[in-house]
């Protein structure tokens, strides 16, 4: 029955943002929110008040990922309560006026629900990406979208790991949802991908529609993959890359991963073995932005979230 004690209820999602150009290279969610700046018609829904913004308009205007530093690892407690005004990092001062706008970031005044839409150079298809395997609605939610989205495949990238926790846009909200999508080059429009990303938005916010009218979404399970480590490339002692990610494990994001398996080649031809102990699933393989966050790939663990039932309070 609706009202057993294992039903999750949570109020009624009724703010609703949606960003683009967090990172401003990354084009189909800039011109997704910008499409839909001068026409909301497609993402309106009744009841619902959802707003696209553009998160780092100088880094869009410019067509790089950041002006200063990574607007989506700026959404520290220390920066956010940071003084100094024009003084601050742009993207500090930007991270500053989102809490504003959007949060303030654990307050029950922030908004419900924040999609932030990504692309990324790696072969990883269409993601979602999670930053609490507590949270039953965006659990619920995920669900609701890769069912939806099948035949195509939708997965799940969970980052909860305690020491890789980092502070994104989207974490002022309450129910945070990253949404990557590639492979896509930085500055470029692929329509596949642009669609894709659309695609998965319109189920996003029919999920909420339907929660929002009263619908009961039933317990469920999701397959999840758990960010583990993330893995450098092979350097000298200079800090210099000696080494390319193979050519067996380059665009094969998601697929397994095994003790022995070739990871990357060095300059004159040299295989350099995983030495990891058990079978992993690696993802953001090559990834052109993290170069300069000295990481190659990051290692992921296969795994099965139960999520509660859940309707509206």
């Amino acid at each position: 029955s609706s009202n057993n004690n294992n039903t999750a209820r949570f109020d009624a999602a009724r703010r609703v943002a949606i960003f683009g150009g967090t990172h401003g290279n990354e084009m189909s969610g800039v011109t997704l929110v910008n499409l839909w700046m001068q026409n909301s018609a497609e993402i309106q829904r009744k009841g619902l008040e959802i707003k696209p913004f553009i998160t780092n308009p100088k880094a869009v205007e410019k067509c790089v990922r950041y002006v200063d530093t990574d607007l989506n690892r700026a959404f520290t407690q220390e920066n956010l309560s940071a003084t100094g005004g024009d003084e601050l990092p742009y993207e500090v001062q930007r991270a500053q006026e989102i809490n504003r706008m959007f949060g303030p970031k654990g307050s029950a005044e922030a908004y419900d629900v924040i999609f932030d839409l990504h692309n990324t150079t790696s072969n990883m298809g269409c993601t979602l990406i999670l930053e609490s395997s507590k949270d039953a609605f965006n659990l619920q939610m995920m669900n609701y979208i890769k069912k939806a989205f099948a035949p195509a495949s939708c997965l799940v990238l969970l980052n909860e790991h305690p020491l890789l926790k980092y502070s994104t846009s989207r974490s002022v909200a309450k129910h945070p949802v990253g949404m990557e999508v590639g492979p896509q080059p930085q500055g470029v429009l692929r329509s596949n991908i642009f669609e894709a990303m659309r695609v998965i938005l319109k189920h996003a916010l029919d999920f909420i529609s339907l929660f929002n009218e009263g619908m009961e979404f039933p317990p469920c399970t999701v397959e999840v993959f758990r960010v583990l480590e993330r893995m450098d490339y092979p350097r000298d002692a200079n800090g210099n890359i000696i080494a390319m990610v193979h050519p067996n494990l380059q665009d094969c994001d998601w697929e397994p991963l095994n003790p022995g398996d070739p990871m990357f080649q060095t300059f004159d031809g040299k295989t350099i073995h995983y030495q990891g102990s058990s079978t992993v699933y690696p993802t953001f393989i090559n990834e052109a932005a993290y170069y300069e966050k000295q990481q190659a790939f990051v290692t992921t663990r296969r795994e099965t979230l139960a999520a509660s039932a859940i309707r509206k309070a």
